[in-house]
């Protein structure tokens, strides 16, 4: 948990490094290459596990956007303007 700020965080991290390295070993033998391998030995073939490792480790870090965010959510003007019921 010292790596990152919350355990969603964590979480979403984990879930999006896991699937990079479920897509590495998927295409193997393909040759394409589009996938970043594991960045350790790993000791089981789970990518979870590997990906959380990574993360223990410091070998995967999130790039953060320097662009500020107004919020979650956009408000949508209503085009017909009239008022809801």
């Amino acid at each position: 948990m010292d790596k990152v700020e919350s355990r969603f965080h964590l979480v979403h991290l984990s879930a999006k490094r896991a699937r990079e390295i479920n897509g590495y070993f998927a295409q193997l033998g393909e040759g394409m290459g589009a996938f970043v391998p594991p960045l350790l030995t790993p000791d089981t073939n789970k990518p979870l596990s590997i990906a959380l490792e990574e993360i223990a480790q410091g070998k995967v870090e999130v790039a953060r956007e320097t662009t500020p965010v107004d919020g979650p959510l956009t408000v949508v003007e209503d085009a017909g303007g009239d008022e809801p019921a």
